[in-house]
């Protein structure tokens, strides 16, 4: 049997016999007649950030097959910003490959991800999912190479506070039980988020974690396998809505706010990038990081300050970006380096058979640890647009392959220190800086959107629409009018808590 598919969680790929990838109509059709499926829901990304859900009831096998074939209309104009009422139906026609059962649902359903189209039946410009889709086939066709992403999913965890084996303050990574109080919520997200097609690397406790009014605050991160980058999205979406469901469900409120409060771990989503050409990892070259990845690293560097305009969309944003914390400042990149913006991750390159050495009873295991390689972008956050976000960074790393001084600039931004230690002050001033706030941040994308707009990615009203957005917040002066007060701050929390 392949190995891909023995041991699937997703429930569709095991009856069905192959990879999602290969579902077909015929396959859906057949799998809800013979397991009694009595509805379907379609779910599609909107403006701001969110799955919206259209339920559909099975009337007989006719209407089945109707819905699957058209789709059905929708109201644009409640859906997109920029979208204008006189003109607003859409048409939503689902992807099979996304199919899934709903693991909340009490009558049996399957749900899918859907596509928007025009009203000529063409893929909608600025649809979210259409936009990172023109990303990756523009970063193929300049590169010849295919891009893929994974992210990091931190949120936290919020409920009354029992009181008994109180965790250490800021000190929740990799904790255990009893100190630990939300694993096993964490292990069924996981499960769940693994049923519905999910590849997922790892869960674990992190770093945040207090207690305030009687309430517990435990942060949490699932972070996921790299996959082609329209995966790797449609995925993130789907844990997100999987994580704040089984929440409502078990009484626990969960955000994946940027900052939560003054002097506490804000919540990132962090997301780690390889470039992949017939199947092999093209981000190490002779155990040493290739020419390629640093291309990539480089096109990450020159438009980093618009990357902010998808990753870090509400004023709490630059509240986490601040210097001396996690949280990247200054663009830069390192390796194994937590203070810089891009990070390369340890990547077993070692020569060293680690497994052998630690089990003595195994035989050599000649394993292929050069595919585990990526470089990591740390300063998107949980407001993020995750199909914009993505796409950004597609559209960053082909920015890379079309500059003639790229491994120049890679070589001008590369830091081997903590930036933020006294006796590297030169080192740290000698960087630019992310901005440090929505407007400053729409300051930034309106000089460089010409890079995004290249190759149709992104759409003219799609980058008018996020400018005009981030400029609305007004808070060019904000971090620093509201500086320590905590007050202020937990304000500014409570209006962005439940953001992305």
């Amino acid at each position: 049997m392949n190995k891909e598919l023995e041991m699937c969680p997703n429930k569709l790929v095991a009856a069905l016999g192959k990879p999602s990838k290969e579902f077909t109509k015929a396959d859906i059709i057949g799998y809800i007649k013979q397991n009694d499926i009595r509805m379907v829901n379609f779910m599609y990304p909107a403006g701001d950030g969110r799955l919206k859900t259209l339920n559909f009831v099975i009337n007989n096998a006719a209407y089945l097959d109707a819905i699957l074939t058209c789709g059905e209309r929708v109201d644009g104009s409640s859906l997109f910003p920029f979208i204008e009422a006189g003109s607003s139906d859409l048409y939503v026609l689902p992807r099979f490959s996304t199919a899934f059962i709903d693991p909340f649902a009490e009558i049996p359903t399957v749900s899918m991800l859907c596509s928007y189209f025009n009203k000529d039946g063409e893929p909608l410009e600025s649809s979210p999912e259409n936009t990172l889709r023109k990303a990756c086939r523009a970063f193929n066709e300049v590169t010849g190479m295919e891009f893929q992403a994974m992210g990091e999913l931190e949120y936290y965890v919020i409920a009354p506070d029992c009181g008994m084996f109180p965790a250490t303050d800021q000190k929740g990574y990799h904790e255990s039980a009893p100190y630990a109080k939300f694993n096993e919520f964490r292990t069924r997200c996981m499960a769940y988020i693994a049923q519905a097609g999910g590849q997922i690397k790892y869960g674990h406790s992190e770093v945040g974690n207090f207690t305030i009014d009687g309430k517990i605050y435990e942060q949490n991160e699932i972070e996921f396998l790299p996959v082609n980058a329209e995966d790797a999205a449609d995925q993130l979406m789907i844990a997100k809505w999987i994580i704040r469901n089984l929440g409502y469900q078990m009484g626990y409120d969960i955000t994946f706010a940027p900052k939560i409060t003054a002097g506490k771990a804000g919540s990132g989503l962090h997301v780690h990038m390889r470039i992949v050409k017939d199947g092999q990892n093209q981000m190490l070259d002779g155990g040493v990081l290739s020419a390629t990845a640093r291309r990539a690293i480089a096109g990450m560097m020159e438009l980093a300050p618009s990357i902010t305009a998808f990753g870090n969309t509400n004023p709490t944003s630059y509240f986490r970006l601040v210097p001396h914390q996690e949280a990247p400042t200054n663009i830069c990149w390192g390796d194994r380096n937590r203070s810089v913006l891009v990070r390369v991750p340890l990547g077993w390159a070692a020569k060293s058979d680690m497994c052998k050495i630690a089990n003595p009873l195994e035989a050599e295991s000649n394993y292929d640890t050069t595919q585990k390689q990526t470089v990591e972008m740390r300063s998107p956050d949980g407001s993020a647009d995750i199909y914009q976000l993505i796409a950004g960074l597609a559209v960053a790393c082909r920015y890379g392959f079309e500059l003639d001084n790229a491994l120049e600039i890679a070589e001008k931004t590369y830091v081997n220190v903590n930036i933020h230690q006294k006796e590297n002050a030169d080192k740290l001033n000698s960087l630019a800086c992310l901005p440090d706030s929505c407007e400053a941040s729409a300051d930034c994308i309106e000089r460089q959107r010409a890079a995004f707009e290249k190759y149709n990615v992104f759409s003219p009203a799609m980058i008018d629409g996020i400018i005009k957005k981030l400029r609305s917040y007004g808070d060019r002066t904000l971090r620093a009018d509201i500086g320590t007060n905590q007050e202020e701050m937990l304000k500014l929390v409570n209006r962005y808590f439940h953001c992305g």
